[in-house]
């Protein structure tokens, strides 16, 4: 049986990522772990400052498939290339055109959820980055 995984992102904003990823993904707040009613239940029993209430941010696949993704905030900045990044798959039916035309317009509906394009590698991937300055790509799926 294959190893289930989680990703974390650190960054300094962890609501603003957690909006742009939820947009990007389609994913939603994580529930708190059972028997916590709300996420700031479960986090008080960890007795952490106020101040850091917003600090972090859980995300998950509605549909239980793609990997829960947890934002943490940190004190230092970003300063490099990821050494991991996502890949957003659009649907990859259709001639090579189509492929393209589809994630030209995801990575515009990205960019107007805060993203920025980075390169645009023709008729393939387009190269992103997320508010924060995190790379990632949109490309599309196997047919």
């Amino acid at each position: 049986m294959a190893a289930r995984i989680d990703l974390t992102l650190d960054c300094a904003d962890a609501q603003l990522l957690a909006a742009f990823w939820k947009t990007a993904l389609g994913y939603v707040d994580e529930p708190p772990p059972p028997p916590f009613a709300t996420r700031e239940e479960w986090l008080a029993q960890f007795d952490l400052p106020e101040d850091d209430e917003d600090d972090a941010a859980w995300l998950c696949d509605p549909d239980g498939v793609g990997p829960r993704l947890s934002l943490l905030k940190v004190p230092e900045p970003k300063t490099a290339k990821n050494r991991l990044h996502i890949d957003i798959r659009v649907p990859g039916h259709g001639g090579a055109e189509e492929r393209w035309a589809r994630i030209r317009a995801e990575a515009w509906r990205l960019v107007e959820a805060g993203g920025e394009v980075l390169t645009e590698v023709d008729g393939h991937h387009v190269v992103m980055a997320d508010p924060e300055g995190n790379e990632f790509c949109v490309a599309a799926a196997a047919p």
